[in-house]
This record gives C-alpha cells, structure tokens and sequence, in this order.
C-alpha cells in the first residue's frame, strides 16, 4: 500500500479534539429544545419486593408536575427484549426475563424503575417522586450467584426455581475427562472476576419530540449505534414503523458496550413527549447510572489444566458461573458464552469442555462491558497458566512458549471448531515483550524494593480476542460542490476518533488533508443503515468499508474528468484535492469538478460495503511490575510493557490512545474497583465515595509497541484494537501481586481487587500460618 500524506498508517492528530477542547462538543445534554419538560425516574429501594401504589394524586397535584407513569399506564408498550437469549445443551429454553419498560407490582432489584415523573423542571420531578406514597412488602432475595444456584435459594422468578437462565456446554467431554485421566499433573484454580460499573464520563440520556402531523418520533440519545435502538423500539417496545423513528446521536462521552442497548427510559420519554405534546429530556445523575444501567464482569470460574511431565497442555475444562443480574438484557446472556468461545486462548489444547451457566439474581442486570467476555476468558485462562507453570516448576515464558500454537500452523481452528485463528507469531511478540519489560534485570530491581521494605512481582499475559465479526457495514462518500467530502456511516464514535480515521481512509484515495473530509453518524435520517460500535468493529469493518466506498468515489470522479481534461480515465490520477492528467500539469480541483453539468449526486457519490468473513484475531503480550507495600498492603503498578499484533495500524496515535485506555481499565479492575451488594441486595458501592476508579497516579509510563501480522479476514489486514488493553491488562496485573505475594509469603490465591485491606489480609494470614 502506498503511504499517502494523510492516509493510512500516518500517526496524525485527532481533528475533532479542538472543536471539543473549546466546548463546541455537542452532547445529548446540550441539546434543548424549546418547551421542554424534565423526567426522573422513582427507582426501588430495595432488591426484591411487591409494591402497590397508595397515593399518586399528591404528587400529581404538585407545582410543575405534568405526567407520572406507571406500569399499568404503559401496559400497551412491550418489554425491552433480549436479543440474545442461550439455550440449555439440551435445547431446551428457560425463562428469558425481558426488562419491563416499568415494573410491574415486583421490583426485582435495587435501582428497578417503578415510575416515570415528568414536570416543567427536574427539582419538581424530583419533588414530586419523593412525595409519591407507595408500600412495600420485602420479599426473600438472592444477591451471590453461587447461593442462587444452591437448593432452597430465593427465586427472583417464580417461573424459574434455581435461578438458572440457561446451562450450556461445549467442547468434547469424554475426550477431556480421558485426558484428565492419563495426566502426569492436573492443575486447578478457583477465580472470581469481579462487576464493574462502566462509569462513563458522559452519563446517558435521551430528549423525545413528537410529531402529531406525521405519528414520528426523534430521540437524540447518547448511544453506541442509532440503527440498532430504532429498531429495538420500533418492532420491541413502541410497537411502530422503523421509519416512524428518528433516533440521533451526537458527540459521546464514552460507552465502553454499556451505550450500545435500548434502554427503558428511551421509550418511557418518548410516551410523556407524545401525550404531552411537548419535548421530555431525561439525563441520568451518577445514582442513576450505578443502579439503571447495565454493569460488567462478574463470573466465578474454576479452571482446570491436565499436563504431560513436560508441562504440555493435554486437555482443559472449565466451570463458569456467569451473573446476569435480574433481568436479561439485550445481549447478557451470551457474554459469558462468548467469552468461553476463547478459553484455549493462543495454546494449542486438543481437547475442551467448557460448562457455562448464567445466572439470575436480585441484582443490576450484566451485558456486554469493554471485552464482552473475552478479558473473562483471558483472566481465567492466564491465571490458570501461571498456577501451571508454578507447579510444574516451569517459568511462566517456558510453559507459554512450550504451549503456544506456532505461527506456521497458521490457520488454526480450536477445539470447539468455531474459532478459527487466521494469523498470528504468539511467540515473536512474547519473546520481545520480555526484551523490552527488561525481565532479565528484574533481580535487580526486586533486591531494590526488599532493601526499601516493599516486596516487587513481575507478571505477564499473552492473550488472544476475537473481534470484527458478524454483520457488514454500508458506507456513502459524497464530493460536496465547495470540494470537501462527506463519509456516512453507521457506526457511531463514543471517543475512538472516527472523525479522523475515517478520514485517512477517505483520504487513502482522494488525496485531501483530514480538514476537507467530515464524518457523518448518528442520525437515522441520514444514514441508511448501520451496526453501531462495539466489538472493536469500527476500523475492520467500518473503516474498511470508508476504503471501499472512496476507491469507487476516487473512480468516479476521474470519468467526470475525463472529457473535461480530453484524456482517458488510465491517464488520470486522484491528487492534491482534484484531478489531474498523469506527468501534466494539467487538472481539475473538486471544486471546480462537483459543479460541472454531469456531475450530478449520483456521480458524485461512492457507496462502499464490507462483510468480514471472519473475525479478526488481535494478540499481544502485557508484562507488568507491580510493588507492594507489605505495611499497608498497597499494590501499584510500577512498569508496565506491550507489545500486540494488530495487523496494519490505520494511525498510531489513535492506537496507542485505545490500548492506553483499555490498559487503565484494566489496571481499575485488578487493584480498585468492585461493585459490593450487601446480603439484603443494597448497593454499597453507589457513588464515587465508596467505587474507586484509577487515577492518573495509579498507572505508570506504559510502554507499548507492535509485531504485526496482517489479517488475512479484510483486505487492509487490520485486527480490533478497542478491546485489547483490557484483555491483557487485568491478568498481567493479578499475576505480577501473585509473583510478589508468592515469593515473599507463598500465598498463589488472591481475587481481583488486589485491594490495600485484601492484600494484608492476605499477608496477615501468611505469617499467622508461618507462626
């Protein structure tokens, strides 16, 4: 591929950071229309209970108060389905829990929304919400997924007793239970992986406006994608035409998956606006994000690996407890399932079998969180590999590269034959993770920490995702008559750059700086079609398509000038903003192009589509130090190295930003962050004073470089890089404590957060057991 001046694989900076660095960014909060009214949501205080409304006319009556919504007044509205329901092995289906757009006299957890009040302004909704009478009858709850699963625990739905939404299996039992049974050395681990809450910058809401004239809503909501919400309300909820929706999103403020899903409040404001007959905006507050908007992780794993003498993998198995919560929400249930898609990871394992149930509970429900599954599956997985090489007296390198899938048995397909790895060099990226992180003047740096009181620990992982998988996306690039050009698309940015990525794909074939392209998302009136964001999806498949879609522009617009220049279309070339004849100085700008007769929309356009076949395959290696201080058990990460494959960069700039992100993340989950319900179903950890998120002293110079290989699923051979830092991070984190716990105390069992109280809990314990 030539390098074009502002094309791909040049580090460029991002064009949308100065409009946003000004304030001209404009999110959902920004927009106001005139006479709009202001919604809140009454949630319930507890975790499982029946309620029954005892006075609504109080509230009604108050100052500002135009319309209060409950169950029973929204009972022609359908549920917000699950859109990716799991059957049991057997085929068998169990109770697929939709969400209620309102509960119906069951509150089934802390933060379930039981009324919608709308008014002329928010301190009056809220007024008014706490002024409404309601009692409450407490009913048993089951909070901990693996007290659900147990006899006798409370059914957070009657209709299903165990608590189960699904049991599912997959891989070759009796092949692994033989292996297991031929082993030289079977080694087990028991691991939590704990919930997040997303904490976004910018928190969701939505603005309704109703159209009598034409029975047409628009929604500008912050989101992931607006195709995929229309639809949902539309055919689930509203119950009307797709085209009877506009949904529109403008700059985001973050989603990390938790934006891609329809959302109760979407269709409960588009109800008030249409029997109000006026605009209704609801913004969520940060209670409202922690209790009403779907959370992450939260899986409880056993893993097992059966090994010969040598240390090779024999075969592996793996019990997974997915949580997902009290409801099944749009994509919950297959997370945990998608993640053990991958649980053999980059080593070559003959045999598997995975058991995966997800599990309801009185809790916030669980979907898809920055991974989706895949940092689960790589968590347990390395974690699982460090306890191996541990026992087998195996340096965590050593057990890796006796186990790696070599880069000539390129393309590989695992054990449960639907993934299939089509490029990759495990060992090539590891060997130079381990050259740059300095692990060989590791001694030195731990003889260091002990002479300081602090104990040091080095750790890595070396991970595999899948990414860029599943549907197309449908692109429109049009030459505008003043020579700049637009790119549509239906994907949606939430902070990845798109506005200038895309823009060097544009740029790749038209030959114009970023500044003379714009990006057009997030408007179902403008855009035909779209999948939205989410799976590290934007660049392989939407930025691939931007490719396609400028290759036929750029084709176009050398037949508009051909007769103009009196030269055939082979003579011509795309440069500097027009045309011109090959070896001339002879041309025609953009400009001047778009105005001639023929050049009419038609001409000017260039559509472009992509399909992956496959998905995309990123790996990498992540080495990380972490010290310890064994006073106050504080873990901190002190070094931090990557090196990923990630096929062709589109901009490394934008890369290395998204694999920072997802590293801190990371490193949030493994030290800092865990969503605490207490055994009544409360949600300890409700704000910013009790969930603590990294800072910019809790993370280190990271290190980050590439060995790639190019995919072989697109043409551009581009791998998902979105997801990544997450993936890697979380295990070479929890590896590192491990490595500095187990040198100095022995102790090889400790969960994410590695928190200040865990960690000298856990030392605490070691020198009472040594005495």
């Amino acid at each position: 591929m030539t390098v074009k001046k502002f094309g791909i694989g040049q580090p460029l900076r991002r064009v949308e950071d100065h409009r946003l660095l000004v304030g001209g960014g404009r999110y959902t909060a920004d927009y106001a229309p005139e006479r709009q009214l202001e919604a809140v949501v009454l949630r319930s205080p507890y975790a499982h209970a029946r309620f029954a409304f005892k006075d609504l006319e109080t509230a009604r009556a108050m100052k500002g108060v135009k319309l209060i919504l409950t169950a029973a007044d929204v009972a022609h509205l359908g549920d917000v389905p699950c859109q990716a329901p799991l059957p049991n092995t057997d085929g068998t289906q169990n109770l697929v829990a939709h969400i209620p757009v309102l509960a119906k006299g069951v509150a089934k957890h802390v933060g379930d929304a039981v009324a919608f009040v709308v008014a002329e302004t928010a301190n009056q909704a809220k007024d008014a919400a706490e002024a409404i009478a309601i009692d409450w009858e407490t009913l048993p709850a089951a909070i901990d997924m693996r007290a659900a699963v147990k006899p006798g625990a409370p059914a957070v739905w009657e209709q299903q007793p165990g608590n189960l939404a699904y049991d599912s299996e997959m891989g070759d039992k009796a092949k692994v239970d033989a292996a297991f049974a031929a082993a030289d050395k079977v080694v087990r681990l028991e691991i939590e992986n704990n919930r997040l809450i997303t904490n976004y910058m910018e928190t969701r809401g939505v603005i309704a406006e109703y159209d009598a004239k034409t029975a047409s809503y628009t929604l500008t909501l912050s989101s992931q994608g607006v195709h995929g919400i229309r639809d949902t309300l539309a055919a689930g909820v509203l119950k009307i035409k797709p085209e009877n929706i506009r949904v529109v999103t403008g700059d985001v403020g973050g989603g990390f998956g938790t934006k891609t899903f329809c959302y109760r409040e979407y269709p409960l404001a588009a109800e008030a606006a249409k029997r109000l007959k006026r605009p209704v905006r609801w913004i969520a507050d940060r209670s409202d994000h922690f209790m009403g908007d779907a959370q992450g992780r939260d899986n409880f794993a056993v893993g097992e690996v059966a090994m010969d003498k040598s240390g090779r993998f024999l075969a592996m198995r793996f019990d997974i407890l997915g949580n997902i919560g009290a409801y099944a929400s749009q994509f919950g249930p297959y997370i945990p399932f998608l993640g053990a898609t991958m649980m053999t990871g980059v080593y070559r394992t003959p045999a598997l079998h995975v058991r995966v149930r997800g599990v309801y509970t009185n809790t916030v429900p669980v979907d898809a969180y920055r991974g989706a599954g895949r940092p689960e599956a790589a968590y347990l997985l390395e974690r699982l590999v460090d306890r191996a090489a541990r026992e087998m007296g195996l340096r965590p390198e050593q057990i890796r590269r006796r186990n790696f899938i070599p880069a000539k048995a390129m393309p590989y397909t695992t054990p449960i034959g639907d993934r299939t790895y089509d490029s990759g060099d495990f060992d090539q990226h590891m060997t130079r993770a381990i050259e740059a992180a300095d692990w060989a003047g590791f001694k030195d740096r731990l003889r260091a920490a002990r002479k300081d009181g602090k104990i040091l620990g080095i750790g890595m992982a070396t991970y595999i995702e899948c990414t860029a998988w599943g549907e197309g996306e449908d692109v429109e690039i049009r030459l505008e008559t003043d020579g700049t050009v637009t790119v549509y698309s239906g994907t949606q940015s939430n902070g990845q750059g798109h506005a200038t990525a895309y823009a060097q794909f544009a740029a790749q074939h038209l030959d114009l700086p970023l500044d003379r392209i714009k990006v057009v998302q997030g408007d179902t009136q403008q855009i035909k079609t779209g999948h939205g964001t989410g799976g590290s999806r934007s660049i392989p498949v939407g930025g691939v398509s931007v490719y396609v879609a400028s290759e036929k522009l750029a084709e176009k617009l050398k037949e508009l000038a051909s007769q103009k220049l009196e030269a055939s279309v082979a003579d011509l070339e795309v440069a500097d903003g027009g045309v011109k004849v090959v070896g001339t100085d002879r041309r025609i700008d953009f400009a001047e192009l778009a105005n001639l007769p023929e050049a009419t929309r038609e001409a000017r356009t260039g559509e472009g589509d992509f399909t992956p076949p496959n998905a995309t395959y990123p790996n990498g290696t992540h080495i990380a130090e972490v010290e310890i201080d064994v006073e106050t058990g504080v873990a901190k990460v002190v070094r931090y190295t990557i090196c990923d494959d990630f096929g062709i960069a589109v901009n490394p700039l934008l890369l290395a930003g998204q694999v920072h992100g997802g590293v801190v993340q990371g490193i949030g989950q493994a030290l800092l962050e865990k969503t605490v319900f207490d055994e009544e179903g409360q949600l300890v950890t409700a704000s910013f004073m009790d969930y603590c998120l990294p800072r910019a002293g809790d993370v280190p110079f990271l290190h980050f470089e590439t060995r790639n290989v190019p995919s072989t699923t697109n043409p551009l051979g581009m791998k998902g890089a979105g997801e990544a830092g997450s993936i890697g991070s979380c295990p070479a984190v929890m590896n590192a404590v491990v490595d500095a716990l187990d040198r100095a105390y022995g102790i090889r069992d400790i969960d994410m957060p590695a928190t200040p109280d865990r960690v000298f809990a856990a030392i605490n314990g070691a020198d009472k057991a040594a005495a």
